[in-house]
């Protein structure tokens, strides 16, 4: 049985395809499209999905939407009702759209899956549309690997849902509570976003990567007059302050005088004051997490906890929870984003609208290790290679992992390029950028020479899953990076006069033995690398460890700022040749930055940034 999902029309629009209830494919559409946070119709994502299970749309048995737009409409008509006068102009602004297009997404939707598949509407396999907060609980779910489970799903908004809670069982999933629009700790957290002058949907993880420059000395301005939160976590937010309900900013002025002026302008020189203020954020929503899952701990007596929504991608607050929560075990999916509900979408209706049995297999989730993306054959990346005019060598893997390892041990930045690609915003490994943690120069190297992004943005570390323990403070897995923790005491380095320094300042001392991946607080957001899962990366990682005694790396993803991770050799070769990146390692074939000339594919140039000797 071949069940389709798909998210599209509002932001991260992606497609899944379930075989038996199995996740078959994944990817979200801006991979293809090259449009960061694409939100348009998936084809390209649909295409691949049945590409790679080697299907055509007609052998579906079912098309499941991920929420449903008439209810999300309601909200946005009661909402402006319930503001009036306020909010005129984004109402009409919005209404154009939503009567064009996404009011009559049933009938779009038909026609684009018509066009794509190539068959009159009326042979379209059957077309559903689960709930918002439904496909994200599914999502972590109906894919985590356990039989039973409570689970949290924190999001901006769906329809109207912002906060949910769910106890799961098989392939059962029930609604124990939730919490509805406007008061949303997601929105609460891109407000901050907005208001320090990130963009909003993208940039709220610098907002957290950002928090342990600061200091939280506006918690209490924040809970006193912004948010007033209850001891079993829920919430209701002041909305004299907000403008997101009826307007098209975040903020307004009411919020600028609480905090001593206007927002930060985009890309403006960043103080003090914004940092203290995304360590405040960042420790308020802490609280709410936590108190959150204490309570649906208590409500539901489950050993074990899955989270989906935009606010599961807080990776500080997760690593809280795991270390100071109720739960045993902590399992986020890693599409936990929009981009995931079109797998939660088409998990939920293989489960609960057909009631198929689910089968758990011990300590394995469902996500594959989140390699779920397209691969490429190394006769097809050659063909690729040589079209490109690229210069390379092809390397067997008896010698590829050692090569590489050593070219890493003398600090070179390696493009790492291998099997399918992920499906989410973490890079794993599949389309990775990597270095050498060790290197107390590398993460300012890999942020100005390669990423093109701001200097303060911490870089991850892999580490293989048997040695985590001895390098962070961790005893659980975290293989799809969204878990933070602490790196041991033994492996940490202190200064005299460090808690005299502010912000940026603090960013040149080395914090550890693994200064690259060690953030100014002493954490690091972390992956876990397994055999099963991904045997080639893992045997880098083990080759590395055999060089030079570390069995960790840094990870970042296989993109510049402002671009969607790459996803064909086309992309890896053009982000290669564009950044100060040493090696890019493509499956077999080893491309040395030297070695390279001028570059044509589709009528275009690239020129590499370098000089040649």
């Amino acid at each position: 049985m071949y069940v389709l999902g798909i998210s599209a029309y509002y932001h991260d629009a992606a497609a899944a395809l379930l075989k038996d209830g199995k996740v078959v494919a994944a990817a979200q559409e801006e991979r293809f499209s090259r449009k960061k946070h694409d939100s348009g119709f998936p084809l390209h994502a649909i295409s691949y999905c049945l590409e790679e299970a080697a299907i055509s749309g007609t052998d579906l048995d079912a098309i499941v939407f991920y929420e449903k737009p008439f209810i999300k409409f309601e909200r946005l008509l009661e909402t402006y009702l319930a503001f009036t006068p306020k909010g005129v102009m984004s109402f009409l602004a919005s209404m154009p759209v939503w009567l064009k297009d996404k009011l009559f997404l049933k009938t779009n939707l038909r026609r684009e899956l018509s066009e794509l598949f190539k068959v009159d509407t009326k042979k379209l396999p059957k077309l559903f549309f689960a709930e918002h907060h439904q496909s994200h609980a599914a999502s972590a779910f109906f894919a985590s690997p356990y039989q039973k489970a409570a689970v949290l799903c924190m999001d901006g908004v769906g329809e109207w849902t912002t906060t949910s809670a769910w106890l799961g069982d098989g392939n059962k999933l029930q609604l124990q509570w939730e919490i509805d629009f406007p008061h949303s700790l997601g929105m609460l957290y891109s407000a901050f976003t907005y208001y320090t002058g990130f963009k909003v949907n993208s940039g709220e993880y610098k907002l957290m990567g950002l928090a342990p420059y600061g200091k939280p000395i506006y918690v209490d301005l924040i809970l006193e007059n912004l948010i007033d939160v209850k001891a079993d976590g829920s919430f209701r937010l002041n909305m004299k302050y907000f403008d997101f309900a009826t307007n098209l900013t975040m903020t307004n002025r009411h919020f600028s005088k609480l905090f001593g002026g206007p927002p930060r302008p985009r890309e403006a020189e960043l103080t003090q004051r914004e940092m203290d203020i995304a360590a405040s954020i960042q420790k308020v929503t802490e609280m709410i997490v936590l108190r959150l899952a204490r309570h649906l701990h208590t409500q539901t007596g489950a050993d074990a906890l899955c989270l989906a929504g935009g606010v599961a991608l807080n990776c500080v607050a997760n690593g809280v929870l795991l270390r100071e929560g109720p739960f045993k075990e902590i399992w986020v999916q890693p599409a936990a984003g929009d981009s995931g509900g079109s797998l939660g979408a088409a998990l939920a209706t293989y489960y609960q609208h057909f009631n198929n049995q689910r089968h758990v297999e011990e300590k394995a989730d469902g996500m594959a290790g989140g390699y779920l993306g397209p691969r490429f054959a190394n006769d097809e990346i050659e063909k690729d290679l040589k079209t490109l005019g690229a210069t390379y060598t092809k390397v067997e893997d008896g010698d590829l992992f050692a090569q590489v390892a050593k070219s890493l041990g003398e600090e070179a930045v390696v493009g790492w390029f291998q099997g399918r690609m992920e499906f989410g915003p973490r890079a794993l490994g599949g389309r990775s950028i990597l270095g050498d943690p060790r290197s107390a120069k590398m993460q300012s190297i890999m942020n100005l020479k390669i990423k093109y992004r701001e200097s303060f943005r911490p870089f991850a570390p892999a580490v293989l899953a048997e040695d985590v323990s001895d390098y962070f403070e961790i005893n659980a897995a975290s293989p799809y990076m969204l878990m933070v923790a602490p790196i041991r005491k033994e492996l940490r380095i202190t200064h005299e006069g460090d808690d005299k320094l502010f912000g940026i300042a603090r960013l040149n001392l080395p914090r550890s033995s693994l200064p690259a991946v060690t953030h100014v607080d002493y954490s690091a957001r972390l992956q876990t690398v397994h055999e099963e899962t991904n045997p080639r990366f893992y045997n880098l990682l083990k080759s590395f460890k055999a060089q030079t005694g570390c069995p960790v790396l840094v990870n970042t993803s296989f993109n510049v700022r402002g671009e969607p991770i790459v996803c064909s050799v086309e992309d890896a070769f053009r982000c290669f040749i564009n950044t100060e990146m040493d090696y890019l390692v493509v499956e077999n074939f080893v491309l040395s930055k030297r070695e390279q000339k001028v570059i044509k594919t589709d009528n275009k140039t690239w020129l590499s940034n370098f000089e040649l000797d």
